[in-house]
Formats: structure tokens, sequence, C-alpha cells
């Protein structure tokens, strides 16, 4: 915990000396700017030019102000803007960097001044505070240190509080409107719509697929056979094609089961998400290793979707990858439930493909993030984040 607050405040003082660093070139971008307007004055003609060369580079410096604030104060919440938003936050943002500079500036003089006092008095050298001819006395140094724990306890706060100040700046100019995030949301929804819709048609093609290959071939085979059970004069012969046909039967019956397991297992709602990824792990032709840590049950939306991801994953890898080890992982972090796939093959999956596609339109759907990382020579990693709060 110590070692935490120690990393955090190290991190947060780096973000605001080189806020302090950027505040002092944006002046001059700024500067160097408003001189450059000055031969507007006699070519107007040139003026779209210098402004948009003006928004440019405020947009190069706005992109470092982003990960400034991303990596020291960890404020990613911000973009897409304009050009002119940029220059409008670059304009307003560098007294604030100024103001930590400031602030820096007097927390190294007080460290100054009062090391100097400290060494003063523990070797008596020659100080404005010399009693007697000895050196800064004990009385002197406490009566000095009142005020100088004031300012440093000013200058804390002030380091504090300069990553608040632009945080909220940042936000102001630089993070979308609430008109933006609702048009944003919409055509988030309206592209999810679109993607389930293709998945379920994708589905039923699927299923049609899978009974006519699979089921509808498996019972066109028992009709012969009980039609040629029918015909024969031989009870043995007529015996053996009655075997033959309910193995047939159950084979077909085997077949619709698989089928319906693949639309929905009903299992799913009596065991449980853990219970039915373990089947899956069992029924794989690949060696599976399965990390359970959920602490809770979660939603039926989500354990189905889940479901479908980790079911088509291992499908995908068994089919492909050419893969002799699968890991499957289902944990909890921040209200999501993390879902991730991984197998030793030979990678170059395609995130494009029907199947995967499919997978990140469920997952859309139920605005979760879904990830391929499948590079050439593998490993390839299938991952979905599901919101459960």
């Amino acid at each position: 915990m110590r070692n935490r607050v120690v990393v955090r405040a190290g991190t947060t003082l780096a973000g605001v000396v080189l806020g302090a660093l950027l505040g002092a070139v944006e002046l001059a971008f700024l500067v160097a700017s408003s001189i450059a307007l000055i031969p507007i004055v006699a070519a107007p003609r040139s003026r779209p030019r210098v402004v948009s060369f003006g928004h440019r580079c405020a947009r190069q410096l706005t992109r470092l102000e982003q990960r400034r604030l991303a990596r020291f104060h960890d404020i990613r919440d911000l973009g897409p803007y304009s050009d002119r938003a940029a220059f409008q936050y670059i304009a307003r943002r560098w007294p604030i960097g100024m103001l930590g500079g400031f602030v820096l500036l007097l927390l190294l003089l007080g460290l100054v001044v009062a090391g100097s006092m400290v060494s003063a008095w523990l070797v008596g050298g020659d100080w404005a505070f010399i009693e007697n001819g000895g050196g800064v006395s004990l009385l002197s140094l406490a009566a000095v240190s009142l005020p100088g724990l004031i300012l440093l306890y000013l200058n804390v706060m002030g380091i504090i509080g300069v990553p608040v100040l632009d945080a909220r700046l940042a936000r102001r100019y630089l993070a979308p409107s609430t008109e933006e995030l609702l048009a944003r949301r919409v055509s988030e929804l309206t592209l999810s719509r679109a993607e389930v819709v293709e998945v379920v048609n994708d589905e039923r093609r699927r299923i049609e697929r899978d009974l006519h290959d699979g089921v509808q071939q498996r019972l066109v085979a028992l009709g012969l056979l009980l039609s040629r059970a029918r015909r024969t004069k031989d009870p043995v012969r007529a015996a053996e094609l009655v075997r033959q046909a309910h193995e047939a039967s159950e084979q077909a019956l085997d077949d619709l089961r698989e089928v319906a397991w693949r639309v929905y297992p009903t299992v799913l709602d009596q065991l449980g998400l853990r219970d039915v990824i373990a089947v899956l792990a069992d029924r794989s032709s690949i060696p599976v290793s399965l990390y359970y840590d959920l602490p809770a049950r979660p939603p039926v939306a989500v354990e189905t979707v889940a479901y479908f991801v980790v079911s088509e994953a291992v499908t995908n890898a068994a089919k492909h990858s050419g893969a002799d080890k699968l890991e499957i992982s289902l944990t909890q972090s921040a209200g999501q439930v993390v879902v991730r796939v991984t197998d030793n093959g030979r990678g170059g999956a395609d995130p494009g493909g029907r199947g995967l596609s499919g997978l990140a339109g469920r997952v859309a759907a139920g605005d979760g993030l879904f990830t391929v990382d499948s590079p050439a020579g593998g490993p390839t990693t299938v991952k979905a984040e599901l919101p459960c709060g």
C-alpha cells in the first residue's frame, strides 16, 4: 500500500513537471501565432492558411497533452474533438501549466532553504540567524519550521490541485458533449442492431444446413432401412435391418440434440455457465485448461454470450488452428465478465470471418468489447469483455 502511494505521488509530480514544460511551449506557440496573424492585415487572403496551420499545430500539442494526462493522471475519456476545440484548449491551458511550474518552483525553493538551515544548524556555519557566533540555534530553526510546514502543505495541495484543473479544462474542451455522446450511442445501437440481424440470419442458415446435411440424411436412411425390412421375406434379414434402423434413429437423435445444443443449451439455465463450459472442454478434441473465477453467477444474457464465445472459439481452434493446447479463462474485473480463449496454433485468424464477426455482433449487442489477437505463427487469443453490472 505504501509503495503504491509513493508511486502514485511520483507519477503525479512527474505529470505536473511535464505539464509545466508544455505550458511554456504552449505560451510560446500562442505568442508566435499572434505574431503570425499580424501580416494578415496586409494580405487577408492568407488568413485561412495561417489559421489552418495554427489549428494543426494546436492539435499536435493537444495530442501531447492527451498522452500526458493519460499516462500520468489517468484521464483517458477525451476526444474526438475539432481543430478549433484543440486551439481553444491550448489557449486556455497554458496558465495551468505556468501555475504548476510556479508551485514546483516554490517547492524547490522551500526545500533548498530548509536544507540550508538544517545544514547550518548541524555544522554551525555562517547564516542569517546566527546567535552568539554559534550558527543557527534550535529555537530559530523551530521558529522558521512553522511557516515552512505551512508552505510545504500549500505546495502539496497545489501539486494535487493542478491535475484537477487540468482534467476539468480537458473534459470541457476535448470530451464529447452530451449531444455527441447520444448521437454516437444511436449510431452504435443502429450498427449493433444490423449486426444482430445478420447474426440471427447466419444462425438460421447454419441450423438449416445442419438439419439438411445431418438429421435429414439420417432420417432418409432410417426410412430406407424400414422400407427394406418391410419388403424382405427373410426374418433374419428383417431383424438385421430393424437393428440398423434402430441405430440410425439413435444417431439421428444425437444429431438433433447436437443441433439443439448449438442453438441454445437448455442445461445452461439449469446447471450454469461453469458446468456448461466444463462440458465444452470435455467434448473438445484439443486438450483444454479451464480457469473459472466468477464470484457469482452472471445474468442469463451474459452467460449466453459467454457460452457462444467459448463455443465458437473452441470450434474454430479445432477446425483451423492446428493447436494442441487450449486455455479458457473466465474472470470478473471492474464489473465485467472477461472471457478469454487462447490456443497455441498457427495463428492468422481473420476477425472479419463469418464466425468471428458473428461473435463480435453478439458481444456488441450486449454493450461488450470483442477483440481477436492472432499474429502469424500464433498464438490466437479471443477475448470478450461483457458488462454484468
